[in-house]
This record gives C-alpha cells, structure tokens and sequence, in this order.
C-alpha cells in the first residue's frame, strides 16, 4: 500500500536505554529507506574510561606535590634565616675582632707592616676584665719615618691624639725611637715606634769582641724599626683620671694617759 510505503521508507527513531547500571548507552535506532540501511545512532559520543575525571584527579595529585615541594622550601629558607644564619654571625663575632680588623684597615704602607703579630686579652664585653688587645709588627724603615706613617693613617682613621700625663710612663729620646697616644670613641690606642730587635741586640752586647779575638767584632747592619700598639677600653685606662677614692686609712694609735691622774699611784701596804 501507499500508505505503508511511506512508513517504511521514512526513518524511524527508537530510543533504547537497559534498566539500571550497566547498561548500554542510550542511542536511536534508524530504519533503512530506498537505499539506506538500518543502524544504530548513540545520541553521545563515547567518552574512554577514565577520560576527564582521570585528568583531573592526575592534575589535582600533581598540585599536591607541588604545594607539599613550596611548603618544604619554604620552611628549610625559614629554619636558615633564623636558626643557621644568626649562629654563623654569632660565631663569627666571638672569633673576629673589630679592633683588630680596623687597624688592618689602616692605611699604612706595606712595609710599615710586616709580620704582624696580635695578642689579646679579657672579653670585648668588658664582663670582668676588658679586652686588651697588643699588636706588634716589623717596618723596613726608621722609627722616624714610620712613626710618621702610622699618625697620618691614624688621623685619617678618624683617631686624635691624646695630650695625657704618663704618656708616655717613661722618657723616651728621639733616637729610641717615637711615642704617642690616641683616642676614639670609647677606645684609646697607645703609638710606639722603637728601634728594631736587631739594634737593641747590638746595643745589649755592646759590640763586644769574640772571645780569642783580638779585633772587635764589626755590627751587622740593622735598619727597620719595630711597631707597637696598645689598644684598650677608655674605662679601664685611668690615665688623666682624677683619683676619687679615698687613701688607706691608718691605725689609730694608743690613748696616752695622764700621768698626774691619782688612780695610777699605787696603793699604800698596810702596816
């Protein structure tokens, strides 16, 4: 009939979906025209197992570890900036020397400078006894003209002289060599440039002739100068201090007694 003709050549659409889990995925079924075929039609494309929400949870796992990674470095720049670093300066600080640092940073020529030797004690925080610090060094010129490069360093250092009675304690010639004393902040400084270790040895033994020799013995030469500086805190150092504890307090002699006093006579013996 003409009728059914047209039915079957139009297409015809069935939805088939299973009851419950598992099931087939729900999809249209089309019937075959002049010339088509009959076939099945999912309505949605089929997604892979584990397509998106795998990603996500893969991309989820991987935020994770990433956090986790900041959160520890975090933590280890932390533990560094306050545990590591402030006991690095501590150390530092107890083993280096500031006083120490600013006369290697004092403008000398080299050879005023030579084999330089540093001695301290006490502690820099004047806990007890203050620090005292002593540094003896070799020049390879005269006292004089060394002498004169350590006051121009010293002036431009930021140190002044210090004008002090007992200053030096003993007189000292200018051929022994030169003496000075300085001041800055809360430290003083004591400048003394002598003749080398080598002159005053030859001036010790006068020159004096081996022994089964006839002829004296001719000096060796000797020139330099040896340098020396005393640094210590202005609170310890009582140069120009006026002394304001009293003296020792003496004995306080024996009353003397009166020699007219009548209860020193003797008694009378009876009769």
């Amino acid at each position: 009939m003409p009728g059914h003709d047209g039915a079957d050549s139009g297409s015809f659409r069935a939805g088939a979906r299973s009851g419950g889990p598992g099931g087939a995925d729900s999809g249209s079924f089309r019937s075959g025209g002049p010339g088509g075929e009959a076939g099945f039609e999912p309505d949605e494309p089929v997604q892979p197992e584990g397509g998106l929400r795998g990603a996500g949870a893969e991309l989820r796992r991987k935020l994770r570890t990433q956090r986790r990674l900041r959160v520890g470095a975090l933590s280890a720049l932390a533990a560094v900036v306050l545990l590591v670093l402030p006991a690095f300066l501590g150390v530092r600080a107890m083993t280096s020397d500031p006083v120490f640092a600013s006369l290697d940073a004092l403008d000398v020529p080299s050879w005023a400078a030579q084999k330089a030797e540093d001695q301290s004690s006490g502690n820099r925080w004047c806990f007890l006894n203050c620090r005292f610090r002593e540094r003896i060094a070799e020049s390879e010129r005269p006292p004089k003209e060394t002498a004169q490069a350590y006051t121009t360093a010293l002036s431009g250092a930021g140190w002044r002289e210090w004008q002090v009675a007992e200053c030096p304690e003993t007189d000292i010639s200018p051929e022994e060599g030169a003496y000075s004393c300085w001041r800055r902040d809360e430290l003083t400084l004591d400048l003394y440039v002598s003749l080398p270790g080598c002159a005053v040895d030859q001036i010790a033994a006068g020159a004096v002739p081996a022994e089964g020799t006839a002829e004296e013995a001719a000096p060796k030469e000797c020139v330099g100068s040896t340098v020396s500086i005393k640094v210590q805190n202005t609170i310890t150092d009582l140069r120009g201090k006026k002394e304001t504890n009293p003296g020792p307090v003496g004995v306080t002699p024996d009353p003397v007694l009166p020699t007219d006093d009548p209860l020193l006579e003797p008694t009378p013996e009876a009769s």
